[in-house]
This record gives structure tokens, sequence and C-alpha cells, in this order.
């Protein structure tokens, strides 16, 4: 219908130019804005960022080099966090070395346009992406309405602002709270986790279990609008232990040892959920180790922890 196409181009046609000259961001905005698009800009990394996480832009175009934070970290800091991940960049830049180009692709480049800039060049580029940029958009709303389960926390106070359907069902089944309460548990990790992220820690997830069930909590980063943003996951032991051997090729016996680790077993906790000895998990875990390229543990099981939430 009419309206749901003219609501649908509103929302999914927005680019994102970051560059610190006005000129080009004059040029670029002017040729856009004509040609349809809803055009959003920022002229340094930090802004970029912000204006990113918030407005979901289906394409950004990136000055390679800014004063302070440059493109390249941009582009990899919007690769490393999970709302802006998928996003395309396309570098704006006048190094035509190859190590620059190459440089541009290694830090999340989808694409790249050449100064000075060319208005017709950069449409011909931003529509060739645009299409494939909507399609995920339209992929990622379809998982966050029907099979992911994503919260947003107000900062300020702790208030439950969003949640998706799944998300509502389980804060109801695992905490038995109201639909539009926060968990206190929930509230005391999530502030754990702010204070790890602060700290250049990586914040540890949040596990429950009910039974043979178990909810994964995983923290993300603060959205533009001062949320913290909660994926839950429900998963049990079975398909948390397949998920461990589909990933890492372990054995059956290995993937069983990896996934009481995750949950804080020792080894003799193990050898006795499993009816084997201390020494024989402790070999199950020297190859497990070696599977996964790490020596210890907590490694391993950090590792496993971020399989089993689909990082």
């Amino acid at each position: 219908m009419p309206l749901d196409n003219t609501i649908d181009r509103a929302i999914s046609d927005i680019v994102l130019i970051v560059d610190d000259i006005p000129e080009n961001l004059s040029l670029l905005h002017d040729a856009l804005d004509e040609s349809g698009y809803t055009v959003l800009v920022a002229t340094n990394g930090e802004s970029a960022l912000q204006r990113a996480r918030q407005s979901l832009p289906d394409v950004i175009l990136l000055d390679a080099l800014m004063p302070g934070m440059d493109g390249f970290e941009v582009a990899r800091r919007l690769k490393a966090d999970f709302t802006t991940q998928n996003i395309p960049i396309v570098f704006m830049t006048g190094l035509t070395e190859t190590e620059h180009v190459v440089a541009a692709f290694a830090a999340g480049g989808a694409d790249y346009v050449t100064k000075p800039i060319r208005p017709a060049e950069v449409l011909a580029r931003i529509a060739a992406h645009m299409q494939n940029a909507r399609q995920m958009k339209q992929a990622r709303s379809a998982l966050d309405a029907f099979g992911q389960a994503t919260l947003a926390v107000r900062a300020s106070d702790g208030k439950l602002v969003w949640q998706t359907p799944l998300s509502r069902k389980l804060l109801k089944d695992y905490f038995a709270t109201g639909e539009e309460e926060t968990p206190q548990r929930l509230l005391d990790w999530i502030s754990d986790a702010e204070a790890a992220r602060r700290d250049g820690r990586e914040p540890t997830a949040l596990l429950l279990a009910d039974g043979n069930r178990r909810l994964l909590a995983s923290f993300h980063d603060q959205t533009g609008d001062q949320e913290w943003l909660v994926v839950l996951r429900e998963e049990n032991d079975a398909s948390a232990i397949e998920s461990l051997i589909a990933a890492f090729r372990l054995t059956q016996r290995e993937a069983e040892v990896l996934y009481w680790v995750t949950l804080g077993k020792t080894s003799k906790d193990i050898g006795d959920i499993l009816g084997s000895s201390p020494r024989t998990v402790n070999k199950h875990l020297e190859h497990v180790f070696e599977k996964l390229g790490v020596e210890t543990r907590t490694a391993a099981a950090n590792l496993a922890m971020s399989k089993m939430r689909g990082a």
C-alpha cells in the first residue's frame, strides 16, 4: 500500500556521512537529499559512533582520515558493536595506495570511493549497497520480532523501557515479575556489567537455571538514548552441548566437560555429574584446550559462552 511504502522508505533509506570537511558534507548532503535519501551527518569519530547506534543507517559514508579517531578505527568499533556491525561502510579516501585500500577493507569497509568526491559515483555506490542493506534490516527486524529476546533498560533509573514479546515471556518465566518491571537481580547484574565495561573488562553473562533449562543474559553497549541493551537466550543442556560440538568439532564427552566448565563446575564436580574421575575430566579438558587454542579454563569458558550466546 502507498502509505506502507512511504513509511518503509523513510525508515530504510538512511545514509550517515562522516567527514570533518564542511565542503564535502555539503556536497554529499545535497546530492543524497535530492536523490530521496534521509541524510545524517557527523564531523568526528565519536559523534559518528553515537549517531550510528542511535539511528542505525543503512549505509555509512566514512572519511578515512580525520583528526582524533580516524575512519579505520571508527569502522572497527562499528563492526565490534552488535547494533551496528551489519551496516555497510563505504570509505571516502584520497589514499589510493594498495596498503590503504587493504586497510579499509580490513577495518570492515564494504567499498570505497576516492577524493575528490564525485557525487554521481557516490550515488551509484550507495544504490549498489542499499538494496542489500534494506534486506538485511528487514531480516534483523523479523529476528527481533519473532526469534530474539531483547530488552532495553534506562541507565538513569533502571526502568524497563522496551522489550520484545519473547523477552517479556522469559522475564515472567524466570523472574516472576510484572510485565513492565525490571527484576532486581537483572538490575544488579547490569550494574556489575556496566562497571566492568567502564573498567575495560568484558562483562560476564548472567546465567539462571530452572531445572534443565538455562536463561543466558548477554550485556551490550549503551545506545544513544542512554539505555542498556540486554539479549536473553533460553537453552537447555542438550542444545548447548550440541552447539559446542558444532562450533569446535568436539567429541560428545569433550563438549559435555566444556559445558559444565562454563557453569563454574570443578573437575571433581564434573566427574560426579558424568560418572568419571577428575583425572579423566582433566584429560578431556586438555583436548578441549588444544582444539579451542586456549590454555586456561577461564579462556575456554569465555570462548564457549560466546558461542552459546550466538556471538
